[in-house]
């Protein structure tokens, strides 16, 4: 079954397919380029990993329950919050305290790099795609790729942001972005002050944006669009998304009319 947004379906990140998501699409981009990159040129992913600590907010989303603490018996003493000690009555029923216990998580991000093939095999292009974690700012996916981003746009490097993500904060930029939820951004190593981005949508088609390469190579083409049809098809996303469920951000007024009509259809 096929999504019925032309573009971009929301409901992949609104539904907790994210995580699947990404990791399919980083793959369909490496194989995409290394099929169509120069000879000169090799196709790589790689992989950053950091420790979070699942806020109690985040338990159910990761599948974790907080301890449950144990009903003490009778006479069991337990401290009162001015430092105190209350003692319990002997035909007193003490109740459990829920805490929650100190997680850490694991979280890992692939991304597509291209390098030339000859001699140190210098970084030519890096291919992003944005995890919620990096548009959470202030937490460490945010920092670490903040870092990252820093010394690709200063160094010698092309940067493509793949930005698919309705929620989250935008990344910095000296002019203000489109109004657009989703971006496409290309930085070009010699003119990486001044960006291309191209708007997408989830009633249009992503455009085909340009993969740079080093002078005098032209420019790959990414294509998105088939690439996020086919995971979503394969996938079969469509078993996992309750397309009546409210999004945070909630959904635009000729997007939920687009999806009333493709309901009838």
């Amino acid at each position: 079954m096929k999504s019925p947004f032309p573009g971009m379906d929301p409901f992949i990140e609104g539904c907790g397919l994210w995580g699947d998501f990404h990791a399919l699409l980083i793959t369909k981009i490496h194989d995409s380029l290394a099929e169509t990159a120069p000879e000169r040129y090799v196709v790589r992913t790689g992989e950053r990993s950091y420790l979070v600590l699942i806020e109690s907010t985040e338990l159910k989303h990761h599948g974790f329950l907080p301890d449950v603490g144990i009903k003490a018996s009778k006479g069991r003493r337990k401290k009162s919050g001015n430092g105190g000690v209350l003692v319990a009555e002997p035909n007193q029923t003490i109740e459990p305290v829920t805490m929650c216990p100190f997680i850490q998580e694991e979280h890992k991000e692939a991304f597509v790099e291209i390098y030339e093939a000859e001699g140190e095999q210098r970084l030519v292009t890096s291919i992003e795609v944005l995890s919620p974690s990096n548009k959470r700012p202030n937490s460490p996916g945010w920092k670490l790729y903040q870092r990252k981003r820093q010394s690709l746009l200063t160094g010698d490097v092309s940067l493509i942001e793949i930005d698919l993500l309705r929620g989250g904060q935008r990344m910095p930029m000296l002019d203000p972005w489109p109004e657009f939820l989703y971006t496409l951004l290309v930085a070009r190593a010699e003119t990486f002050r001044s960006c291309k981005v191209w708007p997408a949508h989830s009633l249009r088609p992503l455009p085909l944006i340009p993969v740079p390469l080093l002078k005098p190579d032209p420019d790959l083409s990414l294509d998105l669009q088939p690439m996020i049809a086919t995971i979503y098809q394969r996938s079969r996303y469509a078993r996992s998304i309750d397309y009546s469920r409210t999004l945070d951000p909630p959904l635009k007024k000729d997007e939920i009319a687009w999806l009333k009509k493709q309901a009838r259809k």
